[in-house]
This record gives structure tokens, sequence and C-alpha cells, in this order.
């Protein structure tokens, strides 16, 4: 069994993108190195918004990472950077990770919103645009 992690942000402005990605390197080589972690892969999207999809030995070993480190770090300052943002974990048998069209099935079905300060109207109706690939 594999736990499956997937999140979708947006940022609300372009001005966000370096101090983002200054977050975000070091934030993907700490999920590469983290003790459990089966994969991690990150998606640029349109329009400012990245999804992340990384698979776990455990819901344990997922939760450690994001507790700590360089995501720790980063993660109070998505609440402004961000007007959409969600996420959604599950259990499968495989540790293969889902392609982005089951990821975004899974977080349109059944994810949720993650706080943001200054809400889009597809965040607060929850629409997520499909991936483009």
């Amino acid at each position: 069994m594999a736990f499956v992690s997937v999140t979708r942000l947006r940022l609300r402005h372009w001005r966000f993108l370096p101090v983002f990605f200054w977050h975000t390197i070091p934030s993907f080589r700490q999920a590469r190195q983290a003790k459990g972690n089966l994969s991690a892969d990150v998606l640029n999207d349109r329009q400012w918004a990245f999804w992340t999809r990384s698979v776990w030995v455990d819901e344990s070993a997922m939760r450690a990472y994001m507790t700590s480190g360089a995501h720790m770090k980063a993660m109070p300052y998505l609440m402004e950077w961000c007007d959409e943002a969600a996420t959604t974990h599950w259990v499968q048998a495989e540790a293969t990770p889902p392609d982005w069209q089951e990821a975004h099935r899974r977080l349109g079905a059944e994810g949720r919103r993650s706080k943001v300060r200054h809400p889009s109207p597809a965040q607060t109706a929850f629409e997520i645009p499909a991936p483009r690939q």
C-alpha cells in the first residue's frame, strides 16, 4: 500500500514567483530525500498554478516531511501568496504515482480547500481546472 498526496496552488500575482521558487526548490529537494518518500513530482501549470504529486510509504512519512524543514518554513507564506489552494490524499495498492488526470479527478471529488487570505472566485466555488500537460 502507498499513500498519495496531491496539491494544487495558484499564485495570486506573478510578483510572488521569485520567492515562491526560492522556497519550492528546497522543499522539493527535501521531499525527494525524505524518509519514506517513493516519488515526488511538480507540474508547472498555466496562470501561475503548480501541482505536486507525491507517493509515500504511509501517511506518517508524508506528515513528517510536511511538518519539518524547508516545507514547514514555506507553508505560512502560502496563505498570502495564493488565491487558490487545495489538497487531497488517498491510499492505493501500487507505489506508482497516479497520472495527472487521476490527480485532478481525485482533487475535485475528494479534495479540500486550503485556507488562503485572498480567495479567487474559483477557490470559493472549489472549481479546479484540469492541469495542462
